[in-house]
């Protein structure tokens, strides 16, 4: 999980006034924040309203359908679409880790490789082994008895690949494609960075290629009622190979960002034409899926689709064109700030948060109940934002500056 802002360049001196008035909207708004020091990423930086809502949004939608699957569901199963947040992370991963990479080298610096992976490894891994502590410690946390893959594939990251679900932190899958994402990255963007043509046939390929491995897998695990939904998990929906799609998407815009700033002006001009389009593109792919069977197209098609429809909306959030830059919406910012947090710990809370409902007669489905799991996740992500996250992030503001780049 994935699992983030300076302010845009070249571009003309009417966005530079309109920058500024914005930069002062979200000053005022993010003052209570920056005077607690919630979030040490953000206290000499402005944040981005925009991608705040959008890393909100994602995390609540990933909570939501968690919670639906393992006992509280919404009225008519529409907590079953909530997987697609974790697609919205991925757009969202691609986009800001590649702006990262990328400002070095669109000033003419070299990449400074430790400097990086100090940053993300302070970032993700002391929560993530604080969770897969307790994870393999307490096994009647548990929300599964038995555990997704052995020790040894969380600690090396390589968790998702041959994953089944319906077990104890399987959600864990995105954290290794993002954690094998931040390790090529670095070293793909060395090698392309002086070839600008052979880095969109890369892109290309790996979009093209991953719609036909993605056919080949499909057929290989076609019977005769439709797709195997056990195949389906263990070789389309988890594995890295077939999930590249946002993430590419997100270091694509992030290039056309730095190094074509009249493109970018233009698909940020776009931004009140294309918000809709975008969710009608998001909700064709999941309509995709809504058969009783699961179909090769569903398989092929839904993942590019959604990646396409969520890098629209990120465009959207941070197009002066629009509102969502500029407007703060409360709450968002700190939801993003412990998102992290919150999709290492909520099923822990979930699977606690049922069998609470379970001793005291509580009907998982009242008001009350789907309330309260979702505050209790937050709650519970705050105390490890507080406890984890926030003083290795202090410390790697001390040991590893970031020089370059987006707050990550």
């Amino acid at each position: 999980m994935a699992e983030r802002t300076t302010t845009r360049s070249g571009f003309c001196f009417r966005e530079a006034l309109l920058d500024s008035g914005i930069h002062k909207l979200t000053t005022q708004a993010e003052t209570p924040l920056r005077q607690l020091g919630v979030d040490p990423r953000f206290t000499d930086r402005q944040r981005q309203p925009g991608l705040d809502l959008l890393r909100a949004l994602a995390i609540v939608v990933v909570v939501i359908y968690h919670a639906g699957i393992m006992g509280f569901p919404l009225t008519g199963r529409v907590h079953r679409f909530g997987w697609i947040g974790v697609d919205l992370f991925f757009v969202l991963s691609g986009y800001l880790i590649g702006g990262q990479l990328l400002a070095p080298l669109m000033r003419g610096q070299r990449l400074n490789f430790g400097t990086f992976f100090a940053r993300r490894v302070l970032r993700i891994m002391p929560a993530y082994f604080v969770v897969l502590a307790i994870y393999f410690l307490l096994p009647s946390w548990r929300e599964y008895p038995e555990m997704s893959q052995p020790l040894w594939k969380f600690l090396l990251s390589v968790q998702n690949i041959a994953l089944h679900g319906g077990t104890a932190f399987s959600h864990a899958w995105s954290l290794a494609v993002e954690d094998q994402f931040y390790l090529v990255l670095p070293l793909l963007l060395l090698v392309l960075y002086p070839r600008p043509r052979l880095s969109v046939i890369i892109a290309c390929i790996i979009i093209l290629g991953g719609i036909a491995l993605r056919t080949i897998l499909a057929f290989q695990n076609l019977t005769e009622t439709g797709v195997s939904f056990r195949g389906f998990q263990a070789w389309i929906y988890y594995p890295t190979w077939t999930r590249l799609d946002p993430l590419v998407l997100g270091v694509a815009l992030a290039a056309i960002e730095k190094f074509r700033p009249s493109w970018w002006q233009g698909l940020t001009n776009l931004a009140p034409w294309i918000w809709l389009p975008a969710l009608g593109l998001i909700g064709y792919a999941l309509w995709l899926g809504e058969g009783e069977h699961l179909t090769i197209a569903a398989c092929v098609w839904q993942f590019p689709l959604v990646a396409v429809g969520m890098a629209a909306l990120l465009i959207c959030a941070v197009s002066p064109r629009l509102p969502l830059r500029r407007v703060a919406i409360p709450g968002a910012a700190f939801l993003a700030s412990i998102a992290y947090s919150a999709y290492l710990i909520q099923k822990f809370v979930i699977h606690a948060a049922g069998e609470f409902c379970a001793t005291h007669n509580i009907n998982p489905v009242s008001a009350p109940a789907l309330i309260g799991v979702e505050l209790c996740v937050y709650a519970a992500a705050t105390i490890l934002f507080f406890a984890v996250e926030r003083p290795f992030l202090q410390l790697r503001k001390r040991f590893a500056p970031r020089k370059y780049g987006n707050p990550i």
